[in-house]
């Protein structure tokens, strides 16, 4: 007899003590206590045939097994059957809200995802890490686009192992592994992370599923090329355009022309493979870029012939993409037309036209002034060859540029006469060549001082272009050189007004509100030079100097310093920033400017002189004397450098040595009146007996002295007051003369000799060019009463007049 299982269910159980029921704390411990987290899906996704031991999900669970409730189960250990009382959450009918009805949601959603499905997501996500670090890599975010290249890279070996667990590897994504490897190459190679991308790309040549890898060889030779490896660079090259089939002509050429490039960095250069290069290429498909560089070579092995020819070649090289100006002109009156040349004139092809433009004259220009001194016995006839064929070409207009620069390299030779001969060939002419031409004699002219010359071609410069900056420039440097600032300034103003960043507008702008005093308005002006031209040393210079002006020495004591950084062996800026640091009496540190600029322009005069007098200053004599040495050497018929070593010697003590110095100056300069003031005073300290001979000579060069101070004031007054003929003036000068001699003889031989000598006493006073002494320190002995430097005071008796 089967047992009844819905027996026990009528036992009355007292759950007041819950913690007391041993059934309840059991069935809590293996039913609560067990409950299961949230689900979560392993890497291989949800499958039931990857482990078939493990039971399913919780949400899977086997209904006939029961978790053991409050009740007590049956006796034979059956498996209970559902009651009434059920757990918190597991509800058979939950809310929409509820927790069980969202888990079980989300579990059927996770359960749609097939392994094939979840490489798809990982296929998208990869290839959104690759354009997120293409963008990045675009917009220069390096850092972004490696840390999304390196993230690619990462996901990409996730998704392989991926396939081999799920036993997809039959089914790889190449093509997903390339682009992942080729944008990890790019972006090492962006960051010159030279070694990672080499490692990136050689992953994918080695790859044999990879169709036409070899390709990226051209990779390879490019970082090699850059690493200065030129030799494998070539190697590398060479081996992917064997890969290269004859189709592909536009990247075999660029291939070609990486070669040539390489055997030209070589060191030797190798002129003659890279010969071979472009000559293949000029064959194929001829450009300018190849024909220039071709024209190059040649240059450098010297070969004239081959240098014509590749130049012909060059101008035969057909025009493509150079813009036609009749594409751009209206044709009637249709307005849809005019809308449309509206907006083609100034859109992005109608840029990329002219800067092919641009490269085209600019190749044309260089290799004509390259080759024209070379290919003919003599640079003008170079020229002129250069000029005939560029006239006979598809490119006439850039003929007469080069006529203009035949005349700017007579200038560079110094050759004027010719110079001005080629310019003048434009004065018929009309339109921006004539402008040109003009403003070039003008500056010829402005050069050789002829301002009256100079400002009739600046005015022909800008009555043929009134827009023509360079010409407003010169006929403002014209008028500055005339003295009218004013007019100058306005020249200036104009042609800032054309072309805001004229650096020879602004700078000379700048000069002439300096020279008017308008020193803010000057400071603006360089400080905008400065941030066009940075670190010009000639800007950076005025702008201190102005600062200086402006009585603002730390500013100026800035800007010298960052010039200093800039020039740092300029004598000139050295010795500036010490007088500055001299004025705010920061003598310590002018020392060393000083010194500094002595060490790089040692015979500078005003610096020998500071650097002596500082060290008298510092009581230094020895040093002192050094320098003046120096500059007595620079200037020998100076008297002061010698007078100055003499008072050193004095200073310091050394009488006997002073006076010798001062005996041999005296020897030299023998009317000097310092010399004998200071050789009577150091006779008398000494008690020599060549004091008296000193005193008579004193007063000998004081007499004179006054007597041609005399002559020379009389004369001035009577070239002042004196009419008539220059015959007149001159016997009048002559009559003047031998009277006033005569009187001078009559009064020295009447009188017995001089009276004003007699009257007064002899003013042997004198200025040391040294300045005061410093005073001595007081002795125990008897000082005299006399001062060192200035005896006025001491009158010389008669004894010491000449006899």
């Amino acid at each position: 007899m089967d047992q009844d299982i819905y027996s026990g269910f009528n036992i009355n159980n007292d759950l007041s003590m819950p913690q007391n029921d041993n059934e309840f704390q059991e069935a809590v411990k293996t039913s609560y206590g067990q409950r299961r987290g949230p689900l979560i899906i392993p890497k291989g996704g949800i499958g039931f045939n990857a482990n078939k031991n493990v039971p399913p999900p919780t949400g899977m669970r086997n209904p006939l097994q029961s978790r053991m409730g409050t009740a007590r189960a049956a006796e034979d250990g059956g498996a209970r059957p559902i009651t009434a009382i059920t757990a918190a959450g597991f509800t058979s009918g939950a809310s929409a809200t509820g927790q069980a009805g969202f888990r079980s949601n989300n579990v059927e959603a996770k359960l749609e995802e097939t392994p094939e499905s979840v490489i798809r997501k990982m296929e998208k996500e990869i290839m959104d890490l690759i354009d997120e670090s293409c963008f990045s890599l675009e917009g220069r975010q390096y850092k972004v686009a490696l840390e999304k290249a390196n993230k690619a890279v990462t996901k990409e070996k996730i998704l392989q192992r991926h396939r081999d667990l799920q036993g997809f590897t039959d089914q790889s994504n190449y093509d997903l592994t390339y682009s992942v490897h080729f944008n990890a190459g790019n972006v090492f190679e962006a960051c010159e992370m030279y070694q990672e991308a080499q490692a990136a790309y050689t992953t994918i040549i080695k790859n044999k599923a990879f169709s036409n890898a070899g390709r990226l060889r051209v990779n390879l030779g490019n970082i090699l090329l850059k690493q200065g490896k030129y030799i494998e660079a070539i190697r590398m090259y060479r081996r992917a355009l064997d890969q290269i089939p004859e189709t592909y002509t536009h990247m075999r050429i660029k291939i070609l022309k990486n070669i040539g490039r390489s055997f030209i960095n070589m060191n030797p250069p190798q002129y003659s493979d890279a010969i071979v290069s472009f000559e293949h290429i000029m064959k194929t498909k001829p450009e300018f870029k190849t024909a220039f560089n071709l024209t190059l070579c040649y240059y450098a092995t010297g070969d004239q012939e081959k240098m014509k020819k590749s130049f012909h070649r060059m101008l035969a090289v057909p025009i493509e993409g150079i813009e036609d100006d009749d594409r751009y002109m209206q044709y009637g009156d249709d307005p849809h037309s005019s809308l449309v040349l509206d907006a083609i004139k100034e859109d992005s092809l109608r840029k990329i036209e002219r800067s092919k433009k641009r490269f085209t004259e600019k190749c044309i220009m260089q290799a004509a002034k390259l080759i024209s001194p070379v290919i003919e016995p003599s640079e003008s006839s170079g020229f002129d060859w250069c000029v005939e064929c560029v006239r006979n070409s598809a490119y006439t207009e850039l003929s007469s540029e080069l006529e203009i620069n035949k005349a700017v390299l007579y200038l560079k030779q110094k050759n004027f006469q010719k110079a001005v001969e080629a310019l003048k060939v434009f004065e018929k002419k009309e339109g921006k060549i004539a402008s040109v031409a003009a403003n070039n004699l003008s500056f010829l002219y402005f050069l050789k001082g002829e301002l009256k010359e100079a400002e009739r071609y600046a005015d022909e410069a800008i009555v043929a272009d009134r827009y023509n900056p360079c010409a407003l420039v010169n006929k403002g440097n014209i008028l500055y050189k005339e003295g009218t600032l004013e007019k100058a300034r306005d020249y200036y103003q104009e042609a800032l007004s054309i072309e805001s960043g004229c650096a020879e507008a602004l700078y000379n702008l700048g000069l002439t509100f300096k020279v008017l005093g308008d020193i803010p308005s000057a400071l603006e002006c360089y400080e905008k030079l400065h941030t066009i031209i940075n670190n010009c040393p000639e800007v950076i210079f005025q702008i201190a100097i102005l600062y200086d002006m402006n009585q603002m020495p730390q500013q100026a004591i800035d800007w010298f310093m960052h010039l200093a950084t800039i020039v740092p062996t300029d004598p000139g800026l050295l010795s500036t920033v010490g007088e500055i640091y001299d004025t705010s009496s920061d003598r310590s540190q002018a020392f060393q400017y000083f010194l500094e600029s002595h060490k790089y322009f040692p015979s500078n005069i005003s610096t020998i002189s500071w650097l002596g007098s500082y060290y008298i200053d510092g009581q230094y004599h020895e040093k002192a004397i050094e320098y003046f040495e120096k500059a007595s050497l620079i200037e020998p018929q100076e008297v002061k450098w010698q007078l100055m070593i003499a008072s050193c010697y004095r200073r310091s003590g050394n009488y006997q040595q002073s006076f010798a110095t001062y005996k041999r100056i005296h020897n030299r300069f023998p009317e000097n009146i310092e010399c004998l003031k200071f050789l009577v005073r150091i006779c008398t300290d000494l008690g020599l007996k060549e004091t008296q001979e000193y005193a008579n000579k004193l007063k000998k060069a004081e007499k004179s002295k006054e007597l041609r101070d005399q002559r020379r004031e009389h004369s001035g007054k009577r070239n002042k007051y004196s009419g008539g003929s220059d015959r007149s003036q001159s016997g009048s000068r002559k009559n003047s003369g031998r009277q006033r001699s005569g009187r001078v003889k009559k009064e020295l031989t009447e009188g017995g000799g001089a009276p004003e000598m007699r009257k007064k006493p002899v003013d042997s006073s004198y200025d040391d060019p040294m300045g005061e002494l410093p005073p001595r320190p007081r002795t125990a002995a008897k000082s005299r009463v006399v001062d060192d430097d200035d005896f006025n005071d001491v009158e010389l008796g008669d004894d010491l007049l000449p006899e």
